[in-house]
């Protein structure tokens, strides 16, 4: 169980660290367009922009739900793990177990708010690298 914890927990920060070297490359690369459009951005340009703010609403949208999922399913486990602790406190859960399990469920509803925003983060860096390349 606690081999998994690590696992997850890597892969959080994998999931972060690049998260945190797409990111300003997406900025700067918008940022970029931007001021070289100026006042007088081509179709192209406002077609970006466009995508830009719908997807920042979007993806905030997924991980506000999958967060709030997650939230549920953890609260429903935590719920099952108190209950059996109650009626049989000989063969319960240890506190280290309960706070494992408190660790783990953190981790996963932190990771599944981060899955749409990575997701599109690095995505973006790619295709932006792509057209930049071009």
């Amino acid at each position: 169980m606690e081999s998994q914890l690590k696992r997850k927990s890597i892969k959080h920060a994998i999931d972060l660290a690049e998260l945190a070297v797409a990111a300003p490359q997406v900025i700067g690369h918008r940022m970029q367009r931007m001021m070289a459009a100026g006042s007088a951005p081509t179709a192209q340009d406002r077609r970006e922009m466009q995508r830009m703010g719908s997807e920042k609403v979007q993806a905030f949208a997924e991980s506000w739900t999958a967060m709030s999922l997650q939230t549920v399913a953890a609260q429903q486990q935590m719920a099952l793990s108190l209950w059996r602790a109650w009626f049989s406190p000989v063969t319960s859960a240890s506190a280290q177990r309960l706070g494992q399990q408190w660790q783990r469920a953190a981790l996963d509803v932190a990771s599944k708010g981060l899955e749409p925003v990575h997701r599109r983060a690095v995505a973006n860096a790619r295709r932006l690298g792509k057209a930049k390349r071009r």
